[in-house]
Order: structure tokens, then C-alpha cells, then sequence
């Protein structure tokens, strides 16, 4: 009988313990998933209050009288057009820089051309609800708009730009 020559004889790697594949699977999971989503969140929670307190100064404060009818009261759509403009730039630079920061740059000028896609439609389902609110049911009231237009609004344009920016404005290719 040969004995194999201990020089040439390949060793197998060691058998991972029976935890080993679930952690590699939940880091997987975790850095796929979980921390992109978290950043997102944070980045979306800042820029959200921002826009919340942009939206109040202009619809509700007024410089001379205080709070109560603000410059922008009768024109709610436009003074949401504006605060969801400017919370749209951070948003991009907070998503492009951080969230999204370990995937590839994609060409800039197409990444910026769908980041305004997809939030002019994200600002179009926030302010129809705001829209419903105040021309529907007829309601102008600071918690009605927080409400429909902040809180509601930022929901559901959240959600659809979670799905989108990751697909679209920074994808993984």
C-alpha cells in the first residue's frame, strides 16, 4: 500500500461551526440591507424635520403677527413646493455621499436627472395629500396640515423613494 506524500497531500479547510453560515448570512443581511435602510431613515428624519419647520414658518408664522396666518397661508401647495425642493437637495447629498456612498458612481448628470424624476413624482404624492386635505376636506388647521401634507405625505413619498433610489438613481451595477 502507497502512503501519500505529506508534502503533496492537499488539506482540506476546517468545517465551519454550525453557527458560522447563519452569522455570514445575517452580516450579509445586515450590510445589504439593514444599515442602507437605517441611513436612509436618518437622512430622510433630518431632512423631514427640516421640511416640517420650513413648511410652518411659511404657511403659519408671519413675521409681524407671529404664528397664526403666515405670508404662505393661502398658497400651501407652493410654500410645500419650496420646503420639498430644498429638503430634496440635502436629501440627494445626504443619500449620494452617506447611504448610498460605498456603490459606484454612476454617470452624475443621469443620477441627478433621475433623482429629480423620482422626486417630483415623490413631491406630486405628498401633495396630493395635502391637496385632499385642504381642497377636498376643507381643512387649514396646523394640525391638519402636519398631518396630510407633513406626516401622511412624507410617508408615502418616503416609501416610494426608498424603492427608487436604490434601483434607479443609485444603483449597484
Amino acid at each position: 500500500m502507497l502512503t501519500p506524500d505529506p508534502t503533496t497531500e492537499e488539506t482540506a479547510p476546517p468545517a465551519p461551526s454550525p453557527g458560522a453560515p447563519a452569522r455570514s448570512g445575517a452580516a450579509r443581511l445586515l450590510d445589504e440591507h439593514l444599515r442602507p435602510t437605517l441611513k436612509f431613515l436618518l437622512v430622510g428624519g433630518i431632512v423631514f424635520l427640516l421640511d416640517a419647520a420650513m413648511y410652518n414658518l411659511l404657511v403659519f408664522w408671519h413675521p409681524a403677527d407671529g404664528w397664526g396666518q403666515g405670508l404662505m397661508h393661502a398658497s400651501p401647495l407652493t410654500a410645500k413646493i419650496i420646503s420639498v425642493a430644498i429638503a430634496s437637495c440635502l436629501t440627494y447629498l445626504g443619500n449620494r455621499l452617506w447611504t448610498f456612498g460605498d456603490r459606484p458612481r454612476p454617470d452624475t448628470t443621469r443620477s441627478i436627472m433621475m433623482f429629480i424624476l423620482v422626486n417630483v413624482i415623490a413631491a406630486a404624492l405628498q401633495l396630493s395629500c395635502l391637496a385632499f386635505s385642504r381642497y377636498v376636506l376643507g381643512l387649514d388647521s396646523v394640525l391638519a396640515d402636519n398631518i396630510s401634507g407633513t406626516l401622511v405625505g412624507q410617508i408615502v413619498s418616503t416609501s416610494f423613494r426608498y424603492v427608487t433610489y436604490g434601483r434607479f438613481v443609485f444603483p449597484k451595477r
